[in-house]
């Protein structure tokens, strides 16, 4: 990466000659010159010595953005990390990617054009604050389990960070801006209440004996804790299409039956974690393909290759260790009934006392107003409980179907179904799948007349207020997400690991850098936009630089993509503040805390022999059967040998 001497202080002018900004000298039909502006946008914080992206604009008296004549442009007070490739103009908007600016303090940047110059300043701050509100908010989750207050501490300190260092402003904006825009964000809403809705569904099939009904009949099939383990895994896998419905669908209908099997809710919730995601992010058809296709797509368009994204992902599943193995260490453990370090001593705890939740335990969800009435004689059947989850999952295939040709409009007649699920509006789906389910639970209670209609409701509005507290965990998890994106965390990470790679370590290091920048900042989606267009692109040309050969190059470019994608992934289950990690155990009704630190050696695990026997080697050229194959003995012969078997299991 091209670097400068650091000058503090002193402005430095980039004459970009090949490209243009826009209306510059605009004229009229009277050869009037049009009035104009120049107006730009900088981030809220600016990190020293950390690329960033400018944009600018011309516009006239009239607030219009002009772009019908064009003048060179010049910039001031920037340097630049890589100037042949950072400028593009569209629609008007002059763009500029990896400026940065060295030193700390306010700084004036400035965009100068035909005679008109905009100037507009930022305040920069040293890197390494980028990542403290993360790893405060993680560090004070784990050392004293009060997961909301440390968010909210994190989120606190992160905008005390972007606002001048002022602790009464970071607090105001803290509510008023990072709370209420993490809540109005359309998607982020429709997951509240597409999980609050979800739990009033539960609440009624449950008060309905409908969840008993499930568990009387599961368990003539499953009555062991091998078999319920197994099953929770199975119906993991079943449902790939959404990772969100997995989850929730999972955690709340096995939960009744985990708990007559003492299966702690430290393992209900891993198994439940561990089986979303991974499944989701490899599946053919799902939410999850059309954004990783799409985001694939773009970074071969940047680096001007005519290949195929889909194909280029297909060929990626064998290279994402981590999310395969990691389905196939949750079918180990409970197969082999083994367990080692902390899900060891929780498994003890529910054989031998019964506690699935340890003493002082705090579930997400409150399952206390889920008891049915055992006086009023309420009949257990399964059906009560299994077709409204039944109808959760037709509607949300069936509804993912049909957004998508909705989204198409006329060009679904050439689409293939990969095509429209990856168009469909999920968030949406989510909504109408979650309604659905309540008006059949409701509707079998009431025809049955099992529950009165008022009973009914009380039972739907103590589904709802069950899941208040995983709602506010959320929220705060969104808003720490929304702080590390203006504290450009993602960012820092990356450029402080950019000199550290080696050809051959491409895929072991992308996985770790996605790793580390989802487990920061909690999201798998974000890390894969980011890192996505860097990892790629470097992945194809460092080899090729290297003289390397074509099927080791290609080998180290699809392990780079299946390391992004599984990293993310890995990256996001560790992380106490992602939304999936928190849902997983809102859905499982476990404590927080308990799931993220049982979960994590498991994930720990899993990584570690993932980047050993898979990207290590992919790096070299290995066939990704062979490290799968080998990591999968690893994998047995870790839980058969350190693994320990409960009493009496």
């Amino acid at each position: 990466m091209f670097r400068t001497h650091p000058m503090a202080g002193i402005l430095t002018a980039l004459l970009i000659s090949a490209f243009t900004f826009p209306a510059a000298l605009a004229q009229t039909e009277s050869e009037d010159i049009v009035p104009f502006a120049i107006e730009i946008q900088l981030p809220k914080v600016a990190l020293d010595g950390i690329p960033f992206t400018l944009n600018a604009r011309a516009v006239d008296d009239k607030g219009r953005v002009l772009t019908q004549f064009a003048a060179p442009a010049r910039l001031e007070g920037l340097l630049l990390a890589q100037p042949q490739d950072t400028v593009s103009f569209t629609d008007g908007v002059l763009r500029v990617e990896r400026v940065m600016i060295r030193g700390t303090g306010h700084r004036s940047v400035a965009v100068a054009a035909a005679g008109k110059i905009g100037t507009e300043r930022v305040r920069v701050i040293p890197g390494v604050l980028s990542i403290i509100p993360p790893v405060v908010a993680i560090l004070l989750a784990f050392l004293f389990r009060q997961v909301l207050l440390s968010l909210f501490i994190g989120i606190w300190l992160g905008a005390v960070f972007l606002f001048d260092f002022n602790p009464i402003t970071g607090f105001l904006r803290t509510l008023d801006t990072y709370f209420i825009n993490a809540l109005a964000d359309p998607d982020h809403a429709a997951i509240i209440i597409f999980s609050t809705t979800l739990g009033g569904m539960v609440g009624i099939i449950s008060r309905g004996g409908g969840m008993l009904g499930i568990v009387e009949s599961i368990r003539r099939f499953a009555n062991h804790p091998r078999g319920g383990q197994i099953a929770t895994w199975l119906m993991g896998i079943l449902i790939f299409f959404d990772d969100y419905a997995n989850t929730l669908l999972v955690g709340n209908t096995m939960r009744p039956f985990t708990d007559r099997l003492k299966i702690s809710r430290e393992k209900l919730s891993y198994i439940v974690d561990s089986t979303a995601a991974p499944v989701a992010s490899v599946a053919l058809i799902s939410t999850w393909i059309g954004y990783q296709i799409g985001l694939i797509d773009q970074a071969l368009a940047t680096i001007e290759l005519e290949k195929d994204a889909y194909f280029e992902f297909l060929q990626s599943i064998p290279f994402t260790f981590y999310s395969l193995l990691a389905i196939v260490f949750v079918f180990l453990v409970g197969y082999l009934l083994r367990d080692f370090g902390p899900m060891l001593r929780a498994e003890q705890r529910a054989a031998e006392s019964g506690k699935v939740l340890r003493d002082g335990a705090q579930p997400l969800m409150d399952t206390s107003g889920f008891e049915i009435d055992t006086s009023a004689n309420i009949p257990l059947r399964w059906y009560n409980g299994l077709l409204p989850i039944i109808a959760v999952i037709l509607v949300t295939i069936f509804g993912l179907y049909f957004s998508g040709l909705e989204t198409l409009g006329a060009a679904a007649a050439d689409a293939s179904l990969r095509d429209i699920i990856a168009s469909a509006n999920s968030f949406s789906v989510l909504l109408w799948a979650s309604f659905t389910g309540v008006f059949v639970a409701m509707a079998l209670v009431l025809s049955q007349r099992i529950l009165k209609l008022s009973e009914a409701i009380d039972a739907l509005l103590a589904g709802y207020k069950s899941m208040v507290l995983a709602a506010i965990i959320l929220n705060l998890a969104w808003a720490i997400g929304a702080i590390c994106d203006d504290l450009h965390t993602a960012n820092y990470v990356i450029e402080i690991t950019r000199d550290y790679l080696s050809v051959h370590f491409i895929p072991a290091i992308a996985f770790t850098v996605s790793a580390f920048i989802a487990f920061s900042t909690g999201t798998s989606w974000a890390t894969m936009a980011i890192f996505i267009p860097i990892a790629i692109p470097m992945a194809y040309t460092l080899p090729v630089q290297e003289g390397l050969g074509p099927e080791v190059a290609n080998s180290i470019v699809l392990a780079t993509i299946g390391a992004v994608l599984a990293g993310s992934v890995f990256g996001d289950h560790c992380s106490p503040i992602s939304d999936t990690t928190i849902m997983s155990s809102m859905a499982s009704a476990a404590d927080h805390i308990d799931h993220v630190r049982t979960q994590m050696p498991y994930a720990l695990v899993v990584a570690v022999v993932a980047i050993v026997f898979g990207y290590i080697p992919a790096g070299y050229g290995v066939h990704p059967a062979i490290s799968l194959i080998a990591s999968v003995v690893v994998l047995w012969l870790i839980v058969r040998f350190i693994g320990r078997r409960v009493d009496g299991r």
